[in-house]
């Protein structure tokens, strides 16, 4: 585990502040009383933005267009602009239209329904947190309310305000530099409460570990819950409890599934969590979030024909990767404003195109190549999540895929998928501390990213949760026999009928899988190095008993080639694994049916039933070096260090210590030699 940290968590308080008339009153309570402040830490910056109703004023037209405000200078930190020094040159927003204050920090906007209003938190300055260091920086302009919806979507925002004030206060004197390091997560996406407990003892443990990131915070990408909203509180205050500055991006499982119309299928996210569309500077950095899940999506977004999922939104509902003209007119406005040479990240939940679903349209974005149109000339730097899989694919990198799925040829810039802290989904046997190894699609462990940022140049990183920095790959030996057992047991599992059934091997039939034969040596027996966030300028070499290093070959050559798949390209790490699952045999006579097995995504049971291959198997990644042993081996124990060199220089090395025998060992107990002649 990392060295711990110093930080602690911070004692916050809940400012909703609104001023009616001359009257400074609150809608959840004020803001951070001053016992709370000095017993806050210098970096608690505790409040909201200020919406000023003043009914004494005359009363506004219904037809009113326009939505005014100030972004000030909240020196005092509490929240009210009374006194406080408007701040020029702040982009704010309406999630279509960007305007900029002006020398009082004044700004107009247009208004339309359904929008919210926010300001760019500008390079130097933090906007406010709430209790649970959730940023406060919006406000949601719809007057009647949501519809009726599950979650209770947004309530009533009624007229629009006589002012929306947006507060900033200036950074730490310490943080103010061109340096800044970020933690990048995607789906956490629990389904239940004892997921979110395997959250709060993975994921947090290692966030509390996690030094220099209070400045820039977190960015979660997406699928923050697993479909059940009313989850969010608790979410909220587990992942508060890293103390770090919290902005989110919205999901596919965090939709209020029961909206009929896409402009309310985030309003439960909006109230709990924030914008779904918005941009943010910390140092050098441009951040823009991106809502590319559109639901239900309609006929209309498949235009072309290559969306079927989108012909019956009223019975079929689907999502799609769509993030529709207001937010390309949106991302083009926000774009004009940041300087050319500045570094853009680029955040939303779908990737824009991604290597694990590269013949999918769901899956990836419609509108791809308008962004990268809109971002050429700039550094840029796309993040994103939903693959629960770790993706870290450079300029130049291109896929069969995406050609036929969304247009594009190569990449334009990096692009990162970057894992889920769920890995799959909570899936898998539970590991020495009690949680699920979710060992995920591409045989990546559990984790997420931090970005290192100075200027425009950066440096990222993998983290898998509960692992020293420097645990990048998991080795292995992938032979004829591995092969044969991971061929018989995933075609069996193709056709399987239900948990009951037992599978026709198990990995006692596959015996030692760190020991092969001669024979298996002569047809082909690969030392297989999952490096988990490998990518196409990452080398990986291999020493046998301290020989010479040789270079390991990946099997992905990113060069326009499709996804190799199967055994020969598999992971037997991880794929030895997910093939025998024991936790599927779970059974109590106490009576409760959530005992028995195990629960997965939305209430689905998984068994009981004999021990059974989980749902996905490490059969492709962009990021698998194979070596092949050499054919004359000798007999006897063997020593490999498999090193990887990255991007930036770093090296990884693991050892792994393997057996050459002529043929296998017994591998049970030898009763016969204790038998009485």
């Amino acid at each position: 585990m990392r060295e711990p940290s110093t930080r602690v968590r911070r004692n916050l308080g809940l400012g909703a502040s609104v001023l009616l008339g001359a009257t400074f009153l609150s809608q959840a309570s004020t803001s951070a009383t001053t016992a709370e402040q000095d017993e806050a830490p210098a970096a608690a910056y505790v409040g909201s933005v200020e919406v000023v109703r003043d009914v004494a004023a005359t009363t506004r037209s219904a037809g009113e267009q326009t939505l005014r405000g100030k972004v000030f200078d909240d020196a005092d930190r509490d929240g009210r602009s009374a006194g406080d020094r408007g701040v020029e040159g702040v982009s704010v927003s309406n999630g279509r239209d960007v305007v900029v204050t002006d020398a009082d920090g004044d700004y107009e906007l247009p208004v339309f329904e359904g929008m919210t209003a926010f300001v760019t938190q500008p390079s130097g300055w933090q906007v406010p947190v709430d209790a649970d260091g959730v940023a406060q920086f919006s406000y949601h302009h719809l007057p009647a309310g949501s519809p009726e919806l599950r979650f209770g979507g947004l309530e009533p925002t009624g007229p629009l305000p006589t002012a929306v004030n947006f507060p900033i206060a200036e950074g730490d004197d310490a943080a103010q530099d061109d340096a800044t390091r970020c933690a990048v997560l995607a789906d956490v996406q629990t389904y239940n409460g004892r997921e979110l407990g395997f959250a709060r003892d993975g994921l947090l443990e290692d966030l509390l570990q996690e030094k220099d990131v209070a400045e820039c915070g977190a960015l979660m990408l997406g699928d923050v819950a697993g479909d059940d909203l009313g989850l969010y509180p608790r979410i909220k205050e587990v992942l508060g409890a890293s103390g770090l500055p919290l902005r989110f991006v919205p999901g596919n499982h965090d939709l209020d599934l029961d909206a009929t119309d896409a402009a309310h299928s985030f309003d439960t996210f909006k109230r709990e969590l924030g914008p779904t569309t918005y941009s943010y500077d910390v140092a050098d950095v441009h951040y823009v979030v991106l809502n590319n899940v559109k639901y239900p999506c309609t006929p209309e977004d498949d235009t072309d024909g290559t969306r079927p999922h989108c012909a019956d939104p009223v019975n079929a509902p689907s999502y799609s990767g769509t993030l529709g003209d207001d937010q390309v007119t949106w991302l083009e406005n926000d774009l004009a404003r940041v300087p050319k040479d500045k570094l853009v990240v680029l955040a939303s939940h779908i990737p824009l195109v991604s290597f694990a679903d590269q013949t999918s349209t769901k899956h990836q974005t419609a509108e791809v190549k308008k962004v990268y149109a809109l971002l050429e000339g700039r550094p840029a730097l796309s993040v994103s999540g939903h693959t629960h899989s770790t993706e870290r694919m450079n300029t130049g990198d291109s896929y069969a895929g995406w050609k036929t799925a969304v247009g594009v040829d190569e990449l334009p810039f990096p692009h990162v998928v970057a894992g889920a802290p769920s890995g799959d989904w909570y899936s898998g046997d539970l590991d020495v501390d009690g949680r699920p190894m979710a060992l995920q699609r591409d045989g990546a462990r559990p984790g997420y990213l931090v970005l290192d940022v100075e200027g425009s140049e950066y440096v990222d990183s993998f983290r898998a949760i509960g692992e020293p920095d420097d645990k990048q790959m998991a080795v292995s030996l992938n032979s004829p026999r591995w092969r044969d057992w991971y061929t018989t047991i995933t075609e069996w599992a193709a056709t399987r009928e239900g948990w009951e059934q037992a599978p026709p091997l198990n990995v006692n039939d596959l015996g030692d899988p760190g020991l092969v034969t001669t024979a298996d040596v002569a047809a082909d027996t690969w030392l297989s190095a999952n490096v988990w966030y490998g990518s196409t300028d990452t080398e990986v070499s291999v020493s046998i008993d301290g020989g010479q290093a040789q270079a390991a070959t990946r099997t992905q050559q990113a060069a326009g080639e499709a996804a190799k798949t199967g055994a020969q390209y598999a992971d037997p790490a991880a794929a030895t694994r997910q093939l025998q699952v024991a936790r599927f045999g779970f059974e109590s006579t106490s009576g409760d049916e959530g005992s028995q097995g195990f629960e997965l995504y939305a209430g689905s049971d998984y068994g009981p039933g004999p021990a059974q291959p989980g749902n996905n198997v490490a059969d492709r990644a962009t990021h698998i070096w194979q070596f092949r042993l050499p054919s004359d081996l000798s007999e006897g124990v063997h020593r490999a260090d498999v090193t990887a060199t990255d991007s930036f220089g770093r090296e990884f090395t693991e050892t792994y210590v393997f057996e050459v025998r002529a043929e296998l060992p017994e591998q049970n107990f030898r009763s016969e030699v204790f038998e009485t002649p």
